[in-house]
């Protein structure tokens, strides 16, 4: 029997919470409600969801300060986050992704659009056709071991910018637009904004150190993966 996904809420407001569980039970998904940080833990701690569907205004710590908590711990940090918030102005929906939310949908929202969310990070979760290592210069992925390297030393990738970086350096020296990317990297991107792919880049570079020059903007075009911007 196939599993459900288990699909953790984090929201306060127990009317809420419940809707949205009882839509999660009809379609195929097992829903565990938390609301705060203290009892999120506390189930994260027991079992790892899936994905976890993360209020923005909770009592304690805020659902900002929870993202990024979560993507510190080496145990957490590959879980989906969908942020859930009221707030839809674009640097509030960047504060969110840069904490390390893979999505975010704005209340009120629709069942519909909530369930294609849930499913789209579900679908960039998954494994990808698994391709042996690609190294480019002093810079190293792994593919099988979810590793990425940089003159040997280990560094810290998101799942997100992994796959972003995985794509990159399989097609160098190439210029790829936005929506390229995110077809390519997000798969299913109908609720994606463009500006999506300028923050995982902007992370990437940032958790890359030293090698992130080796991303290149072109302007009014996208973005390039060049090994020879370090020589």
């Amino acid at each position: 029997m196939k599993k459900m996904p288990m699909v953790l809420i984090v929201e306060d407001e127990p009317a809420i919470a419940e809707l949205i569980a009882v839509n999660l039970r009809h379609n195929g998904f097992q829903p565990v409600w938390a609301e705060d940080g203290v009892s999120a833990q506390r189930e994260l701690d027991a079992v790892l969801p899936d994905v976890i569907l993360l209020d923005w205004m909770l009592p304690g710590a805020s659902g900002l300060a929870l993202a990024r908590k979560w993507r510190a711990d080496a145990r957490t940090k590959a879980v989906p986050i969908l942020m859930l918030t009221a707030r839809g102005d674009e640097p509030d929906k960047v504060a969110g992704l840069d904490a390390g939310a893979d999505d975010y949908i704005t209340k009120p929202f629709s069942t519909q659009e909530l369930l294609a969310r849930i499913r789209a990070v579900l679908r960039r979760r998954a494994p990808e056709q698994v391709q042996d290592k690609v190294s480019i210069g002093d810079l190293v992925l792994d593919a099988a071991a979810h590793r990425v390297s940089w003159q040997g030393e280990l560094l810290k990738i998101g799942p997100t910018e992994f796959k972003l970086l995985n794509y990159l350096m399989k097609h160098p020296e190439r210029v790829h637009s936005r929506a390229q990317l995110l077809d390519k990297v997000w798969g299913d991107h109908v609720f994606i904004e463009e500006r999506t792919v300028d923050v995982h880049v902007k992370r990437l570079r940032e958790s890359l150190g030293v090698a992130g020059s080796l991303i290149e903007t072109v302007r009014g075009a996208g973005y390039r993966f060049s090994g020879q911007a370090l020589v």
